[in-house]
């Protein structure tokens, strides 16, 4: 009887110990639409929850401009900081990847133009996102053979340019892309039309980000938990959700969905 009184009041231990490891985790994220918008919500936010959430954690997310979210959390701001490229050195533990983004070239599906690599761009003019050239490999090189390369920080701006047809190509995420011009399309005067088909291709490897956790314990759930998720098909079905709403413009090309 003594044994099963002491077996008892273990097995409860155990669960209040479990209960008192479950934290709300304040995760700095960057506002990168429709990744994480700015409520919170997302691609991305719904493979970051749905680990944690798996593990017993509850998260809060704190979106910032994007770049910014990662100074905040060097600067000791929230419990983990998302959007990490693999490598890059913050403070804390870093998980393997849990998201890869496709960067490619957009453009208007009706210049009957085809831009399957980066040396189809030549004698183009093109606008990427600011430091894309110092992150997308051979950007740096084949740029010099664009009529024109501009690389702007307000992601919107892009849109307009291209369907103003003030430039022939975009440099970046497809998808991200394809959200600000779902988000163009709400606007009124604007001088074009928003509605033009627009074509992506994935010329670049998918790019892969991680997270670092300040608690190592919390690193380990998450790798657990999201390893957990890519096993029963869970995190797939996220991606290929996404992928669906952007469809239209995606195609076949982004990540292979």
């Amino acid at each position: 009887m003594k044994f099963q009184v002491f077996l008892a009041v273990g097995f409860s231990g155990v669960l209040l110990s479990s209960v008192a490891h479950a934290d709300e985790i304040e995760i700095l994220a960057g506002d990168l639409p429709p990744m994480i918008f700015a409520d919170g919500s997302g691609r991305e936010a719904e493979l970051i929850k749905g680990a944690l959430e798996r593990c017993g954690h509850t998260v809060r997310f704190t979106v910032q401009p994007f770049t910014r979210h990662w100074k905040s959390y060097e600067a000791g701001t929230g419990d983990a900081v998302a959007t990490v490229p693999i490598g890059m050195p913050l403070p804390g533990t870093a998980t393997s990847a849990y998201i890869e983004y496709q960067n490619g070239v957009s453009y208007l599906a009706g210049s009957e133009a085809s831009f399957s690599s980066l040396d189809d761009l030549a004698g183009r003019s093109v606008l990427a996102f600011k430091g894309a050239s110092d992150i997308l490999p051979g950007l740096g090189e084949a740029s010099a053979g664009f009529s024109e390369y501009r690389e702007v920080t307000d992601q919107i701006t892009q849109s307009r340019m291209l369907f103003g047809g003030r430039v022939d190509a975009i440099i970046g995420d497809g998808m991200l892309f394809a959200e600000y011009n779902r988000q163009l399309g709400s606007e009124s005067n604007l001088g074009f039309d928003p509605a033009q088909p627009v074509s992506f291709q994935a010329v670049f490897d998918p790019s892969p980000y991680g997270l670092v956790f300040r608690d190592a314990a919390l690193a380990a759930d998450f790798e657990r938990c999201f390893g957990e998720m890519k096993a029963d098909g869970s995190a797939e079905a996220i991606n290929k959700a996404w992928v669906e709403k952007y469809r239209e413009t995606l195609g076949t090309s982004y990540l292979g969905y």
